[in-house]
């Protein structure tokens, strides 16, 4: 079997949307979907789904699963706006997703009746679990450091990597998030990743087209080991510390950070509606 990958890339949240499938079964997953948000307006739209909809039902595919790679602060997940339409569909994240809902139940001072065990997704995965989806095997590996709950999912030599590692020439994904860390990432890229074969091929999460170069979202491990500005294969873990925490301390906050962490944390639900019909989401004011 030699899987399939169809990218969608939504250029308002730089995002990679990935549907892969085997061409002959025609069995498939999603990893990370978007579901539209215009903070402005605080209003959502499904435009990013319907294509990833449309591409399904044009190939005949068969979606067993919808999978997040972590708990997204850049977009909101599409995965339930896909799953109303795939009924058959469950939707999976890394098991260490309890670690970050139990942090942002903090910070947003949730009701405390959420749940901070992950039962809202359909699936935990833990490290090294492979699940079958049709002919499609998918492995499992914790990526963390970006955040806590990183997950990439390895299909035949194809790697989704979320937002651990990026295209060579843009590096690694930040560490400065809540519960995040440099030592972790490192080790998941260059002990995990690096490790991997060197044709196998890396998907990103995102694509920023630094200088205005085309969209560009995998290359192999042996070009991200060679190439990558950030971490390459002689790169010490004290090099990428030291560089990764100073070059965070410089960023600016995710334009969509806290809307998305509160639905994204919920598997993509967004919060119930309150007595007037409306459902709100909580911006904490910071002094």
């Amino acid at each position: 079997m030699k899987e399939t990958v169809k990218d969608f890339f939504d250029k308002d949240t730089w995002t990679l949307t990935y549907v892969v499938h085997d061409a002959g079964t025609r069995d498939a997953v999603i990893i990370d979907p978007v579901w539209d948000y215009d903070p402005a307006a605080s209003s959502m739209s499904v435009h990013s789904a319907e294509k990833v909809l449309a591409y399904v039902k044009e190939q005949g595919l068969t979606v067993h699963y919808i999978l997040e790679t972590h708990a997204h602060a850049d977009h909101v997940s599409g995965s339930q706006i896909l799953k109303q339409h795939l009924p058959g569909a469950r939707i999976g994240i890394g098991a260490n997703i309890t670690a970050v809902q139990k942090v942002f139940k903090g910070i947003f001072n949730l009701d405390p009746d959420f749940p901070t065990d992950g039962r809202q997704f359909d699936l935990l995965l833990r490290d090294g679990q492979t699940l079958q989806a049709g002919t499609l095997k998918i492995e499992t590996i914790f990526t963390p450091g970006h955040t806590p709950a990183c997950a990439s999912y390895i299909i035949g030599e194809s790697v989704f990597v979320g937002d651990a590692i990026f295209m060579p020439d843009y590096g690694t994904g930040r560490c400065d998030f809540p519960a995040g860390s440099a030592a972790e990432l490192y080790d998941s890229v260059h002990g995990r990743l690096y490790k991997l074969p060197d044709h196998y091929r890396l998907y990103v999460g995102h694509d920023y087209m630094p200088g205005g170069r085309p969209l560009a979202f995998q290359c192999t491990v042996a070009e991200q080991k060679r190439s990558n500005i950030q971490l390459k294969e002689d790169t010490t873990r004290d090099q990428f510390i030291s560089f990764r925490q100073k070059r965070d301390a410089t960023l600016n906050t995710p334009r969509l950070l806290l809307p998305s962490v509160q639905i994204n944390i919920d598997a993509g639900h967004l919060p119930p509606p309150e007595p007037n019909g409306i459902a709100y989401l909580k911006i904490p004011i910071r002094k």
